[in-house]
């Protein structure tokens, strides 16, 4: 049977969303007390960044084991400080909170593109799916509208064809595939559509 996670990467992992989702809810709330809208505000922010980021890392995980790499995430610890630090002092967040790092195997330029792809493509999907949710039950627009905004972004904002960001593998690989992900997902990171 094949070990998908050990325990260390997925406490990585958690502490990598619950740090940006307290970050997120600083600079948005403006609040240093765990107040109650402070606890709404990082309860809806774990539904929809925790998601977008966890979604995000797993889709690059797990198509790099599908060519048979070996990878884990790992958390970077100096951009959670970051996160938080930044979310206190200027009330905006820079998050790199971690990454999927890859071993093993040669993985070709292709295949990195690949790889590199799934964690953009993952928040399109996303941000569809908060949209939907959003027009099936609108008691929920609001929590949607973020979650669909917020996938938009990361995807978008992912897809920047600089190192080390997905889109210059991506770019690297494939410049057709590239523009046809990234401008609609820019747009889309912009327009209000709920």
């Amino acid at each position: 049977m094949v070990k998908y996670f050990e325990l260390d990467e997925v406490l990585h992992i958690l502490v990598s969303v619950i740090t940006i989702s307290i970050a997120f809810a600083i600079a948005w709330t403006r609040s240093t007390t765990f107040d109650a809208e402070f606890l709404q505000t990082a309860g809806m922010i774990l539904l929809t960044v925790g998601s977008g980021f966890v979604l995000h890392e797993l889709a690059h995980k797990f198509t790099a084991i599908h060519y048979g790499a070996h990878a884990r995430y790992q958390a970077w610890t100096l951009g959670l400080l970051l996160a938080v630090v930044m979310a206190f002092a200027v009330g905006f967040v820079f998050a790199a909170p971690g990454a999927v790092y890859i071993y093993g195997n040669h993985i070709t330029r292709e295949q990195n593109g690949k790889i590199s792809i799934a964690g953009p493509l993952t928040n399109l999907a996303l941000g569809f799916i908060f949209l939907l949710v959003g027009f099936a039950l609108p008691a929920f627009a609001s929590i949607a509208s973020l979650g669909a905004n917020v996938n938009f972004f990361l995807g978008a904002f992912n897809l920047l064809p600089f190192f080390p960001m997905d889109g210059q593998k991506v770019y690297s690989w494939n410049k057709l595939y590239w523009a046809a992900l990234f401008v609609p997902m820019l747009i889309l990171a912009f327009v209000q559509i709920i």
